[in-house]
């Protein structure tokens, strides 16, 4: 799972209350307004290392294969199993990841929306879907 990184929000994104709280937050954010994807996502990934690992499952998820079997033989981190990484909310993800993770509309492990291209933090290379938004 990606934790939370330094990113160009520093700690003022990290505080909580303030005025100034929200102007940090969407610094970090890339400037989104928080208003039109909640505040949690139930998130799935697949991590990769090395590029041409996680393009090859790209394409196997583009055969058809359920997102979350592509993750649990392709994913290089702790949450091998389908990818599920639960409930994140803002703040607690690494800058890229989360950017992309709010961007996507939830689908289904079956019928996946993800990143196309994959998302590169410093972690490696993800491929993200959500299920879920609150």
């Amino acid at each position: 799972m990606p934790p939370k990184g330094k990113t160009k929000g520093g700690a003022d994104a990290k505080k909580g209350g303030g005025k100034d709280d929200g102007k940090a937050k969407g610094k970090a954010e890339g400037g989104k307004s928080k208003s039109g994807g909640g505040n949690a996502v139930k998130v799935r990934h697949i991590l990769c290392e090395k590029h041409s690992k996680v393009m090859e499952a790209m394409e196997k998820i583009k055969s058809g294969q359920k997102f979350n079997e592509v993750a649990s033989q392709y994913s290089e981190d702790k949450a091998r199993q389908g990818g599920d990484l639960g409930w994140m909310t803002r703040g607690s993800m690494v800058g890229p990841f989360q950017d992309a993770a709010f961007a996507l509309q939830p689908s289904t492990v079956d019928k996946p929306s993800y990143t196309d291209p994959p998302v590169r933090t410093k972690f490696g290379y993800h491929i993200i879907m959500i299920e879920g938004k609150k």
